[in-house]
């Protein structure tokens, strides 16, 4: 019997239904001292295949998406003019650190404050690649955000397919289960078909979308576009989950 990253295949869901369950007791028992519109982690890969050059692209496209006027008008225009938002970075299975922890963004000083703590962020390791792993992660990661959103959403952005660890569209399947939104960001830089790979495994749940950015150089503007779309969501009618 094969084993796919530690993880007999038979297991598999059983796994995924369990996380989705361990989610939405953790995320029920939070205490919310903030409402927010959206709760969202940004998770972003750090694997081998992205260079200090490339890695350098990639925060500082961040950094300057949280600095754009228009994404802070976004923020401002939604129902509570709040989003709360979090940056983990992944390579490996166990391989998911927090970079920047969880921030609320209301306004321009906030929103800056975000986008310098993105920008003097180290980078904490590379190694290879677990999408699967940084979505179960990054889930669990939203069930400590403190604050009551109408929202939850994982950006996951990366270069590459997994080549270890738990299948992404395992772990997907999870988020979508806990009523989490998994958007994608492949980056066209060195796997051709990673948006196919992206569409089929990473994205999914309630108003879920794929955004490709061509190579690191246009990946600023590729993640202010997606978190315009994302925030612009809240605009039209509401969320209710599942």
């Amino acid at each position: 019997m094969t084993i796919v990253g530690g993880f007999l295949p038979g297991r598999l869901r059983v796994f995924a239904a369990l996380l989705a369950a361990t989610i939405l007791v953790a995320a029920g028992s939070a205490r919310a001292d903030d409402d927010v519109d959206l709760a969202l982690v940004l998770a972003v890969d750090v694997s081998s295949s992205v260079d200090a050059d490339r890695y350098e692209l990639q925060r500082r496209g961040y950094a300057e998406a949280f600095r754009d006027p228009a994404v802070i008008a976004a923020i401002r225009d939604g129902q509570h003019g709040a989003i709360a938002v979090t940056l983990i970075e992944w390579a490996g299975p166990a391989d998911q650190r927090t970079a920047v922890d969880w921030t609320v963004v209301r306004d321009e000083a906030s929103a800056r404050r975000f986008g310098s703590a993105l920008a003097e962020a180290p980078r904490l390791f590379a190694g290879t690649t677990a999408v699967g792993n940084a979505i179960s992660a990054a889930v669990v990661t939203l069930a400590t955000c403190g604050c009551r959103a109408d929202r939850r959403v994982i950006d996951v952005s990366g270069d590459g397919s997994s080549n270890t660890g738990l299948p992404a569209d395992i772990a997907r399947d999870a988020a979508v289960a806990a009523g989490v939104t998994v958007n994608g960001l492949p980056i066209l830089a060195n796997e051709p078909g990673v948006d196919d790979y992206y569409s089929r495994n990473v994205v999914g749940g309630k108003g879920s979308f794929l955004l490709v950015a061509k190579d690191f150089e246009s990946f600023a503007s590729a993640i202010r576009d997606k978190l315009l779309r994302e925030i612009a969501a809240l605009q039209v009618g509401g969320w209710d989950g599942l």
